[in-house]
């Protein structure tokens, strides 16, 4: 059987000892976060992305090694496993490959193949494959007449005859295989529109021929949904001169006069009747799960680059959420999150009360000290913006605006947590304050939102849900880890993303707050319900306390680690005092040999250098080293841009073919792929990443479409 570390170690690019201790890491119950943070010696500090591949990887290998032996015993059973059958299986790499393999003895549904061997000519099948007939085939055949059974002439024990071969042909691993394979190589995927062709955002695709080989995979995805939505017909279309050719000459190995033209018809039966459908849906599967896939890996990168965005601190925000008729929902949410007021304002059309809008806001900015305004790009944010200009310009007070992402603000307004959260606002005071609160700590308050519905996606409906949920759901929990969280602050939708806490423990740490006040160490969580020592174990290092007991509680440093950092504090010439006074900073130059110090201390080098980080800079915000949003205070409109014009744009969606850049005209500006780089790049994220603050020049724009078209090139690099 496979050795799965050894597969692992040579899909992964790491060593077998890494593969080995990593699935051992897993098998005992560890997170991905605790191991890739606490557990570096044992991996060689393998990072949460390839222990994540690999874990995917290793579930993958783990159920092909199932079905294979669920395969060989079923074959045994049967009485039919040789002993090249089973080293094929045995060596089989791929789901697909097994499948093929146990084709032939799997139970099959009542077919015509086995009706015809119900009938008794499976023998006359094996004379016409043997091509030894020395007489006409219908002669022969016609021994096989037999009322009773409804093989009323020897045409029909021929007919029976080559449907019992075409099956075998079909169930052929070698064949299918090939057959596959050359399609693949050789062959396209066509669409055509179903019915009078109107216009649709499927308009290329009416009439569209591309080689499966070349095929993007956001292509892939948008004729399946053209497809769904029965506006095309998609078919792989291929060559079959060369594959008929080829199961001739497998299945013809003599020129026998009276077998030969019923041999030919039967392989162009089996190819177009078996092989052909299934090899089509096998390559659109394969097609489907490549490109699902990749979107989903994009789709992570640009939901881990929105939620590691930074934090806008110490800022009082106005959240406003832009609507026509309804109004725009504002809501004043202090520095620290909690909400001061809200109110309800009517700028837009129908109402147009423009001057009292602006009166109001006037006097929100006044009263509560507001510097920042975050208006959603939802509907009426156009307007909106217009009009948060124009009062800027009004006043004396240095305000500057934003303009967020809303995606899933209307989903968590109506969601059960908004309500407990906010018993008493309505569904727009939620969003306003979601809005407001998005630009001050976009991790803490992105993750009561479902991963899917942030919109930093493509087509995230169409692909297999429970993957994309486990994919971005792992995202999720890496960036949080990665930041870690304030112990005494910290939500409940915010918790359970913590190494080793569930939904039901995180609901209890809250509960365990409200009832006994602020925790004051981290030993304290053990007394929580439903936490035990495992659960302590890969939880406490994410956990923050400030101001605690001990020092140490408010860094990343592990509990079971204490012991060393206090004795490294001391070694080194320092009192554990000063770690709360934050006078460490200097620490990390008194080491002088990191591998000699790390044996006089029992511990791992690298578990050395992470607490000697930490010692030397506390809970530091991995977030700090990104980008800074844009604050603007004036607006440009699409009729103000022309070509050549160089502005400075925020990244807001990374897709297959190139990026969407917010530009502050509230229609984002694509730069295709094409136009990223002076060198040739296969994909948009080798150079920019959602949230990247890039500068941008106009090559193009069309109001009526509402298109902007843009280039980044002659930088090449993110800025």
């Amino acid at each position: 059987m496979l050795d799965i570390c050894e597969e692992l170690s040579k899909e992964l690019g790491i060593k077998k000892t890494q593969a080995k201790a990593a699935v051992d890491l897993i098998d005992e119950g560890n997170t991905i976060p605790f191991i890739a943070r606490y557990r570096k010696e044992a991996t060689g500090a393998l990072n949460d992305e390839v222990l994540r591949n690999l874990f995917e990887r290793l579930t993958y290998l783990r159920n092909l090694e199932e079905k294979k032996e669920s395969v060989l015993n079923s074959i045994e059973e049967q009485g039919l496993l040789t002993k090249e059958l089973k080293e094929q299986i045995e060596k089989a790499t791929t789901l697909v490959m097994v499948d093929d393999l146990y084709r032939p003895y799997r139970p099959k549904r009542r077919t015509r193949a086995t009706v015809a061997k119900e009938k008794g000519l499976e023998p006359l099948a094996n004379i016409i494959l043997l091509q030894q007939l020395t007489r006409p085939l219908i002669e022969e055949a016609a021994a096989y007449i037999n009322e009773e059974k409804e093989v009323k002439t020897a045409q029909d024990a021929i007919d029976g005859a080559k449907d019992i071969i075409a099956e075998g042909i079909a169930d052929t691993a070698d064949y299918r295989i090939y057959i596959r394979d050359y399609t693949a190589k050789h062959g396209k995927i066509v669409s055509v529109a179903k019915d009078e062709k109107e216009k649709s955002v499927y308009e290329m695709y009416y009439d569209f021929e591309e080689p499966i080989s070349k095929l993007a995979g956001h292509r892939v995805l948008a004729l399946n949904r053209g497809e769904k939505e029965k506006i095309l017909n998609v078919k792989v279309v291929v060559e079959t001169e060369r594959i008929l050719q080829y199961l001739e000459k497998k299945v013809i190995k003599r020129d026998n006069e009276y077998t030969k033209e019923a041999l030919l018809e039967t392989i162009k039966d089996s190819y177009e009747r078996l092989i052909a459908p299934a090899v089509e849906r096998e390559i659109r599967s394969s097609l489907t799960e490549g490109a699902e896939e990749s979107a989903i890996k994009v789709f992570g990168k640009n939901l881990e680059q929105l939620l590691m965005q930074p934090p806008i601190v110490g800022s009082t925000v106005l959240g406003w959420d832009p609507a026509f008729r309804t109004g725009c929902k504002l809501a004043v949410v202090d520095a620290t999150g909690n909400v001061l007021a809200t109110t309800v304002i009517f700028p837009t059309a129908p109402q147009n009360k423009v001057a009292e809008s602006k009166a109001v806001v006037k006097k929100l900015i006044d009263k509560y000290n507001i510097n920042l305004i975050s208006i959603g790009n939802g509907t009426a944010s156009r307007e909106s913006e217009q009009i948060v200009v124009e009062m800027l310009k009004e006043i004396n007070k240095p305000v500057s605006y934003v303009i967020v992402n809303e995606a899933g603000a209307s989903v968590y307004s109506a969601s059960k947590l908004a309500t407990e959260e906010f018993p008493n606002f309505d569904v727009g005071q939620r969003s306003a304050t979601s809005i407001a609160r998005r630009l001050q700590d976009p991790l803490s308050e992105l993750v009561k939102i479902d991963p899917k519905s942030i919109g930093v996606g493509q087509y995230q409906h169409d692909m297999n849900q429970k993957k994309l949920s486990e994919t971005l759901g792992g995202v999720v929990e890496d960036c949080v880890n990665r930041v870690g969280v304030d112990l005494n602050t910290a939500s409940a939708p915010l918790l359970e993303y913590i190494s080793g806490i569930s939904k039901p423990i995180a609901k209890n740490i809250v509960a365990y707050r409200e009832q006994n006040g602020k925790f004051t160490n981290r030993k304290q969580l053990l007394k929580v319900a439903k936490l035990g020592p495992k659960a302590f174990e890969q939880s406490a290092g994410f956990m923050r306390i400030a101001g605690g007991d001990n020092p140490l509680d408010a860094t990343s440093v592990h509990p079971e680690s204490y012991g060393v950092a206090l004795s490294l504090i001391e070694k080194l010439g320092f009192e554990k005092e000063q770690l709360s006074a934050g006078e460490l900073k200097g620490i990390g130059s008194k080491v002088k040999d990191y591998k000699k110090l790390s044996q006089e201390l029992e511990v791992g080098e690298m578990t050395l250098r992470d607490i000697v980080k930490e010692l030397e800079k506390p809970a530091r915000d991995p977030r700090d080293e990104m980008p800074k949003p844009i604050l603007r205070n004036d607006v440009l409109e699409m009729k103000d841009l022309k070509p050549g014009m160089e502005l400075k744009g925020t990244v807001r969606n990374v897709i297959d073919f190139g990026a969407f850049v917010d530009i502050g005209v509230h229609q984002d500006g694509l730069v295709h792929v094409s136009e990223m780089s002076d060198k040739f790049i296969k994909h948009p994220l080798e150079v920019v990443s959602v949230g990247d603050i890039v500068k941008v020049t106009v090559l193009s724009v069309d109001v009526e479409k509402q298109r902007i078209a843009l280039t980044m090139k002659s930088q090449g690099t993110k800025k």
